[in-house]
């Protein structure tokens, strides 16, 4: 296959580009266990080797710091794929299940089956991650793939196109780039599963498409994740939740959206988050290589009109022409301002008082499901309490954001924030059919009981069976 047709190339040419993928799949390439394994083995040995230049392209779309970029890009994929590889004999081999007594003798078993072509659609503020870690269950369930970098991070985009050919089967992986036109072109060829991550708004366009032609979508999208801090060590819980909150400049699906305190700890917690704010970037955060950048005009406007929300305790300067913006807590928020009614996407961190865990759970309640959430305390009943009352993708303690390095943990949304789940075994099964296989052979046919005509004996016999 010629290399205009692997990489970028113009809208006109994306149907091409499909069927081409979903001949290499029709051909039976894909399917062979030693195929996939090559492939997650290859796709680890391309992280490996070309880590500083997907670190390079990094920095340049997102200001993240090298050992940032390791640690939420190249290494939590690596580990997903050793991950798959390790377990993939497991994942693909066919369960038996039991066969009732009235249509004995025969046999039974579930077999994971690839789907197909599948297209993956990933976002900005992680554009390695998001856009390989679906792409190991694809490639672990035996499925060709069509990849569509984000066009906000332009120079990983371009890197993802120019290696990633180099390393898996170029006709099996396609990578799309390009912006609008080439995702409504992407859209409107018929997959076999659609995994996208990104916001609501255009998952709900992606879902649309998707039901033209019947195709399942996975849908990882977003929302507020709240952050509840009822008790316990308070400079641990404010460098958890800055943490949290500072990676990629607050450019995180997951990361704490807004944090609800009882009225007690509130004063400590807001001590202890400036204290943790300068140790972790300084004193002026714009001149810190730890701290990275906005990923463009329009979202660094939109960050900048949440100030007005509240009440800057801590941060707030901010420059345009270099993208910055500093890490801000905000207090006296209204929870009908908009600060508390968007996704806010980057480094600002309203804080709001609450009586006791039952109003944070109300307010919780009040919105969308969220991605994550998060509770603070030491309270082993109000941990289940919590985990009983709120509904989001994941209920998480005493920590944000680390979940994302389980393997095991299926990561995924529950209304507004998402639909199905990925990670570990569930990447595999999200791309694969489990599908049933039942088998009984025509040397003594026991069905006959249940042929027409039908009788009183037939009757009592069929009814003793099932």
């Amino acid at each position: 296959m010629s290399s205009d047709i692997r990489t970028a190339s113009p809208a006109g040419s994306i149907p091409a580009q499909v069927a081409a993928v979903r001949k290499v799949y029709e051909s039976g390439r894909t399917r062979p266990l030693a195929w996939r394994k090559e492939q997650l083995k290859s796709l680890m040995r391309m992280l490996s080797e070309r880590e500083k230049e997907f670190a390079a392209a990094l920095r340049e779309d997102l200001g993240k710091n090298p050992l940032e970029a390791y640690l939420t890009e190249i290494s939590i994929t690596r580990s997903e794929a050793g991950h798959a590889l390790k377990h993939l004999t497991n994942w693909t081999r066919s369960t038996k299940v039991p066969v009732p007594l009235g249509l004995q003798p025969a046999s039974a078993r579930i077999e994971p089956q690839p789907l197909g072509v599948v297209l993956i659609i990933a976002p900005w503020n992680y554009p390695v991650q998001l856009l390989l870690a679906p792409l190991i269950g694809a490639l672990a369930a035996g499925n060709t793939a069509v990849l569509k970098p984000s066009e906000l991070a332009p120079a990983t985009s371009a890197a993802v196109a120019r290696i990633l050919p180099e390393y898996l089967d170029p006709e099996a992986v396609v990578v799309v780039e390009g912006a609008q036109e080439a995702s409504q072109a992407l859209l409107a060829q018929q997959f076999d599963h659609i995994f996208y991550t990104g916001g609501e708004r255009v998952g709900k366009i992606v879902m649309r498409a998707a039901a033209e032609h019947l195709t399942p979508v996975t849908l990882e999208l977003g929302g507020k994740s709240p952050a509840v801090v009822l008790d316990g060590n308070l400079t641990a819980i404010a460098r958890r939740l800055a943490y949290g909150k500072l990676i990629n400049a607050g450019q995180t699906c997951v990361a704490p959206d807004y944090v609800l305190v009882t009225e007690d700890a509130a004063p400590k917690l807001l001590k202890a988050l400036g204290k943790v704010i300068r140790e972790f970037v300084g004193r002026d955060p714009s001149r810190s290589a730890n701290f990275g950048r906005i990923v463009n005009e329009g979202h660094f406007d939109r960050l900048t009109g949440y100030l007005a929300d509240g009440t800057v305790v801590s941060g707030g300067r901010t420059s345009r022409e270099d993208l910055y913006f500093e890490p801000t807590v905000l207090t006296g928020v209204s929870l009908d301002a908009p600060v508390m009614q968007e996704e806010i996407f980057g480094p600002i961190l309203p804080v709001v008082t609450v009586r006791d865990l039952d109003q944070a759970m109300e307010i919780i309640n009040a919105r969308p499901a969220p991605l994550a959430s998060y509770l603070f305390t030491s309270s082993a009943s109000r941990q289940r309490k919590f985990e009983q009352g709120v509904r989001a993708g994941s209920v998480n303690h005493n920590a944000a954001i680390v979940q994302l390095a389980v393997p095991e943990l299926p990561f995924g949304g529950a209304g507004a924030s998402g639909m199905g789940a990925y990670h570990g075994k569930q990447s595999f099964d999200t791309f694969s059919q489990a599908r049933p296989v039942f088998s009984k052979s025509t040397l003594l046919d026991t069905l006959r009981v249940a042929y027409p005509p039908y009788n009183g004996f037939k009757a009592r016999i069929l009814r003793r069976l099932l």
